[in-house]
């Protein structure tokens, strides 16, 4: 396996040292290792990709999208071996992996169509009135233009969708900006094979010189020099809050500071409303333990938190909840560092005041494998504490008893912001808990009814995003096609010649692009 960084058309392995890659399920070191990318690396990365920008932010949205479908195109070739290889290095099951491939491939072909529309530009023109008194009126036009380079981190969980290819890549590259991909260090391989995908795709469709490079490192080591180098133009990250954290602060501190959009978890507070509780407690219990429990817990809408208020119908939720972990079995997690980090916030929270663990699996974990547990704390004792609102990433879940709706409504105050929210109730719960509900909606990016959080759809209309700490601008998503406008920033033409002007903004739309004109919106030629 070539475990060389890609700089644009080329691979590069300068003597910097290496990175080996240790499967958490094998227990063992994986074949290849991953050069470190030096300092004149990076340098030589962004200079490529600065240069790049010049030419593919000006490309006709056709060559974008074909360059989008052909990468498609080439991580399907890999086949078997790149299953295989995230297999090995993350421990997930093939199916899994599979599903995650098929994802992965089909948002890079949903920007393709998104991109070849043309809409997402927001193309919007007012048209000249030299007659209007008492001062004329300018010919004002404004779309939205590529950001720059951009750097993305890629995320551990989820080695395809979030990652190398994923839709942060898949995002930056349809707004017509160059990619620097930061290789997560637990899947260095499945990096090394998508990337090479990318690069072929790259050459293949004709894309400049520096479009796409992936370079291998340490967060603390390589990530801080791209985040910090002058040529960087904005930042996608998938992670923790601590790493996530560190990312926005340094780009906060740079001589010229750049946007960080980063996602950066969430406990996703469910709320059990009585009604539902009384008439299908025991099915929420078990659909709830299966969302807990799904991929080890190991996804950023993990329903991390359930509120209710205390009673019989809580007490037969949590009866029921526990019976159906105590069934469940420990998984083994993405790396040993995930696992530590779970096996410590997890000590952490249940040793806070009021809190008391409830149920776990009834088998114990063996090396790296994270242990389904439950744990039951009081309204009053939560709502005072921010140690118990922290993510726990892993299969874990605590239970918030309120005394009252009151109570309830307290504990949702106490909330920092999450990227989804989720209510199970019946008609007759909701219209008793209006306030309630809308009190959640502040809090969070995405409210569910009925159903659980895990599993995010890609669409149009989909929004994974919250407000802070879930994310660092809850404006923007790191899902959906609305993804892209994270990567464009506007800009106005005031009396620009017909022939400089963009495509997307001249008077015979070339394009056939949806376009506001005078304040309708229209596909007509002016």
């Amino acid at each position: 396996m070539d475990g060389r960084n890609i700089i644009g058309r080329k691979k590069s392995g300068n003597d910097s040292g290496v990175l080996p890659v240790f499967s958490p399920g094998l227990q063992r070191t994986l074949e290849g290792s991953f050069n470190i990318a030096t300092p004149e690396e990076v340098d030589e990365a962004l200079a490529l990709a600065t240069e790049a920008a010049k030419i593919y932010g000006q490309l006709p949205p056709a060559r974008i999208a074909a360059f989008l479908r052909a990468i498609a195109d080439e991580i399907m070739a890999l086949g078997d071996s790149l299953i295989q290889r995230a297999m090995q290095e993350s421990a997930l099951p093939q199916g899994r992996l599979e599903g995650e491939r098929g994802r992965t491939v089909n948002q890079l072909k949903l920007f393709a169509d998104h991109v070849e529309e043309g809409s997402w530009a927001e193309a919007t023109i007012d048209r000249a009135n030299p007659e209007r008194k008492p001062f004329p009126k300018a010919d004002i036009r404004k779309m939205l233009r590529p950001i720059g380079p951009v750097v993305v981190f890629t995320a551990s969980n989820f080695p395809l969708a979030f990652s190398t290819a994923g839709g942060d890549t898949a995002s930056a590259l349809a707004a017509g900006c160059p990619v620097i991909v930061k290789a997560h260090e637990s899947h260095l391989g499945t990096n090394a094979l998508v990337a090479l995908a990318i690069q072929t795709a790259a050459e293949a469709t004709g894309m400049p010189d520096g479009v796409f490079s992936s370079l291998n490192g340490t967060g603390p080591g390589l990530g801080q020099q791209l985040v910090k180098h002058p040529l960087t133009k904005a930042i996608a990250f998938t992670g923790s809050h601590g790493a996530g954290k560190a990312i926005f602060d340094t780009a906060g501190q740079r001589d010229i500071p750049i946007p960080v959009f980063a996602e950066m978890g969430s406990i996703n507070p469910v709320l059990l409303l009585e009604d539902a509780l009384k008439t299908r407690g025991t099915e929420l219990a078990q659909q709830l333990a299966d969302s807990v429990t799904l991929g080890v817990g190991q996804f950023c809408t993990n329903p991390g938190l359930l509120i209710g208020v205390s009673g019989d119908s809580l007490n037969r939720f949590v009866e029921a909840l526990g019976e159906a972990i105590k069934q469940k079995t420990p998984g083994i997690m993405l790396n040993q560092g995930i696992c530590e980090n779970f096996v410590k916030h997890k000590k952490l929270v249940v040793q806070q005041e009021g809190v008391q663990p409830y149920a776990r699996a009834g088998q114990s974990p063996e090396s790296n494998q994270g242990q389904p547990s439950v744990a039951r704390v009081n309204g009053a004792d939560f709502i005072k504490n921010t140690t118990v609102k922290m993510e726990v990433f892993g299969p874990f879940t605590l239970v918030v008893e309120c005394a009252d709706s009151e109570e309830m409504a307290q504990a949702i105050e106490s909330l920092p912001g999450q990227l989804t929210g989720t209510v199970m109730g019946e008609a007759t719960d909701f219209s008793a808990a209006v306030s309630i509900i809308e009190s959640l909606q502040s809090k969070v990016g995405r409210i569910l009814f009925n159903g659980v959080p895990t599993g995010v759809e890609v669409c149009h209309a989909m929004h994974h995003g919250g407000p802070y700490p879930a994310t660092t601008d809850a404006r923007f998503t790191s899902v959906g096609t609305d993804a892209i406008k994270r990567f464009g920033r506007p800009l106005c033409y005031q009396n620009c010649p017909e022939a400089l002007l963009p495509e997307a903004l001249k008077n015979n739309n070339p394009l056939g692009i949806w376009r506001v004109v005078d304040g309708k919106r229209t596909k007509e030629s002016l």
